[in-house]
């Protein structure tokens, strides 16, 4: 299984957490993770488009789509502008 978090204001869409079983990926890559829940519903799919600017991080380390994944790993997405 692989942790989802989410941060800032796709946090408040999306919620805290979630999660994707491996084997749901067509690519075992941050980028597979992305459109395995942008398939989830719209609000994903609006929430987590390629051209939103979204970063990601995968164990704790910004990375691109390309960054692959593996069993247990945690990814997170931020939107382009946080902090408080």
């Amino acid at each position: 299984m692989i942790t989802i978090r989410y941060f800032a204001s796709l946090r408040e869409k999306l919620g805290e957490h979630d999660t994707v079983a491996l084997h749901e990926l067509a690519h075992p890559t941050v980028g597979g993770v992305r459109l395995a829940l942008m398939a989830r519903s719209p609000l994903h799919a609006e929430s987590l488009v390629l051209t939103a600017g979204i970063r990601s991080s995968c164990n704790h380390e910004l990375c691109d789509d390309s960054h692959p994944v593996a069993e247990g790993a945690e990814v997170a997405f931020f939107p382009p502008v946080t902090g408080g």
